[in-house]
């Protein structure tokens, strides 16, 4: 074998080790992505009460906890089925539907055993972009909603679309948007992944080929 080719070989084994590895903390960042915005889709921490607020409490995309200051613990009520309250709709199916694709691309990670690698990244990485925009027009259209008499009844009567009044936004919510990034980032590594799989896979072609001999 040629000095250059030796080279090549040496090179193309140290460039899988450091692509798997990626390809390891990338499938590590998926699955804390989707156990993250899973918590932030369930708990009612996205907006809540503040010091002049005429009531104790905070809120979700589904669930709510209100009662007076006083009370230690207050009432909760809301569910997934139940929407007769819920001004947020919208946000739900967006931010549920972004969760849904994360799953689908965690369940995808299967699909390494048997389909080609630079597929399967390409695969996960638009479900990731789909479920960032999703992400996106759930955590914009959840500000729609704050115009309800349930907000009000909580922030007080100065609440209006995109304006909490006496109220404040939780972590929750923060989370969410931040998620945007983080699912963004995922998607564009693993496109990143994928070319990078293609080339790795034509530059193994192209060695075989001049290793082989002439007949």
């Amino acid at each position: 074998m040629l000095p250059d080719q030796e080279a090549a070989k040496i090179y193309q084994s140290t460039y899988e080790r450091n692509s798997r590895a990626i390809g390891v903390l990338w499938g590590i960042f998926t699955i804390l992505f989707a156990f993250v915005n899973g918590m932030c889709f369930v708990l009612p921490y996205w907006i809540g009460d503040g010091v002049d607020t005429p009531m104790a409490g905070y809120l979700g995309l589904f669930h709510y906890c209100i009662g007076h200051s006083i009370w230690r613990d207050l009432p909760c009520d809301g569910s997934f089925t139940d929407f007769s309250y819920s001004p947020f709709k919208a946000a739900f199916f967006f931010i549920g539907l972004s969760i849904l694709l994360v799953i689908s691309c965690i369940v995808c990670f299967a699909l390494f055993f048997f389909c080609s690698t630079a597929t399967v990244y390409k695969i996960c990485g638009w479900m990731q972009l789909a479920s960032a925009t999703c992400q996106a027009l759930g955590c914009l259209i959840f500000p729609d909603g704050w115009d309800s008499d349930l907000v009000q009844q909580l922030c007080g009567d100065q609440t209006d679309k995109y304006s909490l009044g006496a109220c404040s936004v939780r972590w929750a919510y923060i989370l969410a948007i931040m998620g945007i990034l983080n699912v963004l980032i995922l998607s564009f590594l693993a496109f990143v992944l994928g070319n990078r799989q293609d080339g790795l896979m034509a530059e193994e072609l192209l060695a075989d080929s001049k290793g082989s001999p002439n007949r």
